[in-house]
C-alpha cells in the first residue's frame, strides 16, 4: 500500500507528551537553558520553574544528572538554526507559542522523531516498568525532548 501523503506531514506527528512548562517544572537544562533571558516568554512558564540564577546547576535537572551533548557539539553537528541559536527546546517554545517556519519546524520534528524512538526504545528494553531510576541520563534526555521521561 502507498503512502498517504499526510504519513509524511512533519506537524501531524508532533505530539509531544510535555509542554515547556511542565519540562521547566520538572528539572530541565541544569535550570539554565535561556541563561537567565526569559522575557520572550510567558511568564507563567517560570512560576515554579526550577531555575538557576548563575548557571548550569546539575541538582535542578529531574533525574540529577547532566544530560545532552555541548552545544559545540551541537554546531559541528548543524542542529542549530539561524532561527534558534539556543536549539531545539527554543524551537519548540517557540512552536508553542504559535510560530511556524515549515522547513525548521520539520526538521526539528524529525530530530525530535528520531531521539524519542532511539531513546525511548532502549529505557523500555533496558529498564524495568516502574523502575524509574534506572537510565537517568537517557530519562532526563526524553524529558529535555518533550517525552514522557516515566515510560
Amino acid at each position: 500500500m502507498a503512502k498517504k501523503k499526510s504519513d509524511d506531514d512533519p506537524y501531524k506527528l508532533f505530539k509531544p507528551d510535555l509542554t515547556p512548562k511542565e519540562m521547566l517544572e520538572l528539572g530541565v537544562f541544569g535550570g539554565w537553558y535561556f541563561e537567565g533571558k526569559h522575557e520572550e516568554y510567558p511568564a507563567d512558564w517560570f512560576k515554579t520553574a526550577k531555575l538557576s540564577i548563575d548557571g548550569f546547576d546539575v541538582s535542578l535537572n529531574r533525574f540529577g544528572v547532566a544530560s545532552g551533548q555541548p552545544r559545540e557539539v551541537w554546531l559541528e553537528k548543524g542542529w542549530i538554526t539561524p532561527e534558534d541559536p539556543l536549539g531545539w527546546f527554543q524551537w519548540y517554545c517557540r512552536f508553542t507559542m504559535g510560530r511556524r517556519l515549515p522547513g525548521v519546524d520539520a526538521f526539528q520534528i524529525g530530530r525530535w522523531r528520531s531521539f524519542g524512538a532511539r531513546h525511548g526504545a532502549q529505557v523500555r528494553a533496558n529498564c524495568d516498568p516502574g523502575d524509574v531510576y534506572c537510565r537517568p541520563r537517557q530519562r532526563q534526555g526524553l524529558l529535555q525532548w518533550a517525552f514522557d521521561p516515566f515510560i
